[in-house]
């Protein structure tokens, strides 16, 4: 199949990352109409957004291991047809509960696409362009939460909060629909001489290291675009609309910010040590932030507005770190692996923050996030000297054997 297909794979890949990620990071411009519609209390409010996250979290790591069975498009298309469906049903639900199941479903079927889409994104590119294709994969993320970051709350102005959750399915299925046309099995792999069986995914300590290290970043970033809304509708008397509106561009420098961390890390050739670099500059601007949070609006903006697009810069090269670890062959599962992991992070996260802001102060709150990063930049030191080691020994490997 033509070399160029790879582009429509990807952008097909993004397509349906993107369309969950409209749901998972668009759901909080819907707080203040969640909290109006049915009366919640903020920790309430980070528990509807954690459910999606926890939906995921359950089904990550069995979708992956079934994409490296039967591929991408299946799964992807099937998954993502399921999280349109419950969100339909989500627009129907007039109870707290069922709406939290309804959006725990969404969660469930939706995130097939995230190891599907990142499996097929590795098949198709080589190594010296993975990090910049994932980058622009996990691009799509932060794109579709601005989306409907962006639009959702003139939906839900003109029609309903049900209306916004019908457009969120409508988005699912359309995903589901373009993976169904367009995905492709990538080109078989060149064939190398005989090395040791890589471990399973889920014993390679490597592994669980890297997904920790990731789910001590993206607690900020959870908390981060969780609550930003709210902050400045709450704290700042911004209106709701404006509030969201400034969620959504942040999300969208986000999505470009990971392009340039992926390009990067193709240049330099290595993920984990921009990934501490990453995580030392999240640390040092949230807890600048914590100093900020009442401060002037001159002041406090600026530094906002540059830590939230900070806190989302990283997901690519943790991606691209996963994959490369374990082999082409098990990346679906690895990729999944590691979502599991980081959705630890993104279920608690949200939730303790919430509760954290109404027990002390935003101040207080954005002071003790400001610990997650810095405690990921220590347990990924590890994992420097091992990505040494495997690009020596890619280096060291004997050419692919000629076809005969």
């Amino acid at each position: 199949m033509n070399a160029r297909y790879r582009w429509v794979i990807l952008a097909t890949g993004a397509v349906g990352a993107g369309a969950f990620s409209a749901l998972r990071m668009g759901l909080p411009s819907l707080g203040p109409a969640l909290r109006s519609e049915f009366g919640l209390t903020l920790g309430e409010v980070g528990l509807a957004f954690a459910a999606v996250t926890a939906g995921g979290m359950l089904t990550l790591v069995p979708w992956g291991a079934l994409t490296d069975r039967i591929g991408e498009r299946p799964v992807m298309a099937t998954g993502l047809a399921g999280c349109g469906i419950s969100l339909a049903v989500a627009a129907t639900v007039d109870t707290y509960a069922a709406l939290l199941v309804a959006l725990l479903a969404a969660g469930m079927l939706g995130s097939s696409a995230t190891g599907a889409s990142g499996r097929a994104v590795m098949g198709w590119f080589a190594r010296s362009e993975r990090g910049f294709a994932l980058g622009i994969r996990q691009m799509a993320l932060p794109l579709g939460g601005a989306l409907t970051a962006l639009t959702l709350p003139s939906v839900v102005d003109a029609r309903g909060l049900d209306a916004a959750f019908v457009a969120l399915a409508c988005l699912s299925i359309t995903a589901a629909l373009a993976a169904a046309l367009l995905m492709r099995d990538p080109p078989p792999a060149p064939s190398r001489a005989p090395a040791r069986p890589p471990k399973p995914p889920t014993r390679d300590p490597r592994l669980w290291r890297l997904g920790a290290g990731g789910a001590l970043l993206v607690c900020a970033q959870a908390s981060m675009l969780g609550f930003i809304v709210l902050f400045l509708h709450d704290a700042r008397n911004v209106s709701a609309a404006l509030a969201a509106a400034a969620l959504g561009a942040l999300q969208i420098v986000g999505a470009l910010v990971r392009i340039v961390a992926g390009r990067r890390s193709d240049r330099e050739g290595l993920r984990i040590a921009p990934m501490r670099r990453i995580a030392a500059r999240n640390a040092a601007l949230l807890a600048a932030l914590g100093a900020l949070a009442g401060g002037p609006s001159v002041v406090l903006y600026p530094v906002l507005a540059v830590a939230a697009v900070s806190t989302m810069s990283w997901n690519g090269l943790a991606f691209t770190a996963a994959a490369e670890i374990s082999g082409r062959a098990r990346a679906g599962t690895a990729m999944s692996l590691q979502n599991t992991i980081i959705s630890v992070g993104g279920v608690l996260a949200p939730t303790a923050f919430g509760v954290l802001v109404e027990a002390t102060s935003w101040t207080a709150a954005y002071a003790v996030l400001a610990i997650a990063p810095l405690a990921a930049f220590i347990v990924l030191a590890p994992l420097e000297g091992d990505e040494d080691s495997r690009i020596a020994a890619r280096a060291a490997e004997p050419l692919p054997m000629e076809a005969t």
